[in-house]
């Protein structure tokens, strides 16, 4: 085709597409390409209507980056490259071939299909956009909620609002999210965290669901195309992604609502060998993945074919542009880091004891304000939680947290000293290098396994429909079931499962640390016992709408206790509590332990009961903020706790009952004012796998005149 463009040499910099006054530069890094080759695609991405820009390396290379500028380009045109060098996967590990076109690392928009629908083959295939830039922001500024005020709540975003039952009109966007508003507002959430929202092929699952045969789908979409491109089948309106995607997050801003992105650096969608080349192997393999010295095999501590090279310098740049990215152009306002731990291996994959990115991400100055947040392990083993970066402002998943609340809430004995510390703030964890309780994201489930109705219904996954014969999945879901496998028409069954999710709520909300909760779990959501759900794209991982009001008190509860946890400064302190010393009065403590009797608590191996007294030693409102909050976690046996005194001095209060997760809603919250009082001294009934909290309220004083 002949070219009617006015081209020129252009520049090595910035990478990928930029609109300049004289024109687009394109500039793609290629350290080992020998030719290279920019494809435009005109109308849509058939070979016909395609043109290729050959680039002489005397004119448009500069060291290990080609680039040209080409002007009057009409409006959506899309590109792509195509590179000619070696192919040499058992030598040197370079897969240079001159028959694919390959996307741009770098690119912001990829034309793709719609949800579910096939790509093309190779060589005529997705192609990059190059988005119109303007947008009018409104004014819109991050928020920079303090994280140790910030409740996160995970979701998918199409399967969030995909079912019918949503009642949105564009069901599985980012306008069905901007729909949800006020449901999230009502929750009392302050922060979204999106499942993967970067480009990603649905249709790349291998496996079928053995009973009807169907294509299983990637749902979660942990197989990243892009780095930057939002996901266009996201989009109500495919050709307009990035915009979309910016209406929902000024949206969630003016509702004082955070957006946090799951980012994946550690694999891409390209598999190992056998996978599909469609960017980064065949632009220079060895730079972009870790491979083997001696095979060139890719290594693979992603568990997903393989492994970024996180730490070589042109990978490092590609993953602080991307994010720099996100937080300037896109205004998100954090990050969570997947299979993080996989940042801090070197270029063989050893563990280094201070990796480059990891340092650049937190030092970063464009990214200051920005929350960062670890999943501080890998595929392979590697578990780093309490140690993935001494820097101050690294947050982690909280990995023992979850494990401890859930044995503790199973009925495993011996777990009050190790949950006292998760209650706490998870000082063993993050204190002895300088860190705060906000380091510590605690949680008790996440998208990566059991719902919190299932963990407490189910004793075993339930993964057939996977497709691999049940062999997915965690087989140490630390769960039990209630005393009956999945869903049971006994009402004694019925009252304890919810009597178990309402207590473990009360530990997350009222726990050290920045809580993190799963859409659905407040009102019920299952997977049927799937525990890895990552392929099911049906009503096993949609949100059903229909049990936010089947389940409205337990919906209420958490309401109720994310209000809790916002209006009383003690829940979200900024550092650890002070340890207690004998030169210490009792009444200078913030927290002190208790088991069955005050000032007693049983940390022996046989414990299954905690109890623990908040104070605010200096209430600056002039009210009294104590509480009391009483953990039973034998599983068939009421435990009665003695209620302690704390009036001291001129200050009087008596304690109310404002938390009992053994009574039905809406007597399982009360407001202060019409919750029952209770007596210092007297005994407090605590149901088996129950929780009682404790306010106290300052009695009202007359002064008397003087005559």
């Amino acid at each position: 085709m002949k070219i009617e463009f006015p081209i020129s040499q252009g520049s090595p910099q910035p990478l990928g597409a930029t609109a300049t006054p004289k024109g687009i530069n394109f500039a793609l890094f290629s350290r080992h390409a020998e030719a290279a080759s920019l494809v435009l695609g005109l109308k849509d991405d058939h070979d016909a209507a395609r043109f290729e820009i050959f680039l002489d390396p005397k004119l448009y290379k500069t060291g290990d980056i080609w680039h040209v500028l080409i002007d009057k380009l009409p409006p959506g045109i899309r590109y792509g490259w195509r590179l000619t060098g070696p192919y040499e996967p058992e030598s040197s590990g370079l897969a240079c071939d001159s028959r694919l076109i390959l996307l741009d690392p770098y690119a912001k928009e990829l034309r793709t299909p719609r949800w579910g629908e096939p790509r093309n083959p190779a060589g005529s295939q997705t192609l990059c956009l190059i988005p119109d830039e303007g947008y009018d922001w409104e004014g819109d500024r991050p928020l920079n909620t303090p994280i140790q005020d910030t409740v996160i709540y995970e979701l998918h975003v199409r399967g969030f609002t995909v079912h019918e039952s949503s009642q949105c009109r564009f069901p599985g966007t980012f306008r069905g999210i901007t729909e949800k508003i006020p449901y999230l507002q009502e929750l009392g959430i302050t922060a979204v965290e999106l499942m993967p929202v970067t480009e990603f092929d649905e249709t790349d699952c291998v496996f079928r669901n053995p009973q009807t045969g169907e294509q299983l789908r990637n749902y979660w979409g942990y197989n990243p195309l892009s780095f930057f491109a939002p996901k266009a089948a996201y989009s109500s309106d495919s050709s307009h992604p990035l915009r979309e995607f910016r209406d929902m997050v000024k949206a969630l801003h003016r509702a004082g609502i955070e957006v946090i992105l799951d980012m994946v650096f550690n694999h891409t969608a390209e598999g190992g060998w056998g996978g599909p080349t469609s960017s980064f192997r065949g632009i220079d393999n060895p730079i972009y993945y870790l491979l083997d010295p001696w095979t060139k095999a890719c290594l693979n501590f992603s568990g997903c074919g393989n492994t970024c090279n996180c730490n070589h310098p042109i990978v490092r740049s590609l993953i602080m542009d991307a994010l720099r990215w996100w937080v300037i152009d896109m205004h998100v306002d954090g990050f969570r880091f997947d299979l993080a731990s996989i940042l801090g291996r070197d270029q063989q994959g050893h563990v280094l004891s201070n990796p480059p990115v990891v340092e650049m991400i937190a030092e970063d100055p464009v990214l200051a304000d920005t929350k960062i947040i670890a999943e501080a392990w890998d595929a392979a083993g590697l578990y780093q939680v309490g140690n993935f970066s001494d820097h101050h402002r690294w947050a982690e998943w909280n990995g023992r947290f979850r494990d401890d609340v859930r044995r503790f809430m199973n009925g495993t004995p011996g777990l009050s000293g190790a949950l006292a510390t998760r209650i706490a703030g998870s000082s063993d964890l993050y204190q002895h290098n300088g860190r705060r309780p906000c380091n510590s994201i605690n949680f008790i489930t996440s998208h990566d396994g059991f719902t919190l109705a299932d963990l407490v219904s189910y004793n075993e996954k339930h993964n057939l429909a996977n497709g691999e014969e049940n062999r997915d999945g965690d087989n140490h879901s630390l769960s039990w079931n209630s005393g009956c496998e999945g869903p049971s028409s006994d009402p004694l069954v019925q009252q304890l499962r919810l009597r178990r999710i309402k207590s473990m709520a009360v530990i997350l909300l009222l726990s050290q640390g920045v809580p993190m909760l799963v859409a659905g779990d407040e009102f019920g959501r299952t997977q049927q016992g799937n525990n890895n759900a990552w392929c099911q794209d049906n009503e096993i991982s949609w949100t059903d709408w229909r049990l936010a009001e089947q389940n409205k008190g337990q919906l209420r509860f958490f309401q109720k206790l994310i209000r809790l946890r916002r209006e009383h400064a003690i829940f979200r302190r900024a550092e650890f509590f002070e340890i207690s010393s004998p030169d210490k009065p009792p009444s200078s403590q913030e927290i002190i332990w208790h088991g069955q009797e005050p000032k007693h608590p049983d940390w022996s191996s046989g414990s299954r009961t905690l109890a623990f007294l908040l104070k605010d030693i200096l209430p600056d409102d002039g009210t009294d903020a104590n509480f009391f909050v009483m953990l039973n976690g034998q599983p068939d046996q009421a435990a009665l706790f003695t209620v302690p005194d704390t009036n001291t001095g001129a200050r009087r209060s008596v304690w109310k009952k404002i938390i009992d997760t053994s009574l039905d809603a809406p007597d399982d919250f009360r407001d202060l004012k019409q919750a029952p009082k209770i007596a210092a001294g007297a005994a407090a009934y605590v149901a088996a796998m129950g929780c009682v909290v404790l306010q106290s309220e300052m009695l009202k004083t007359v002064a008397r005149r003087k005559k």
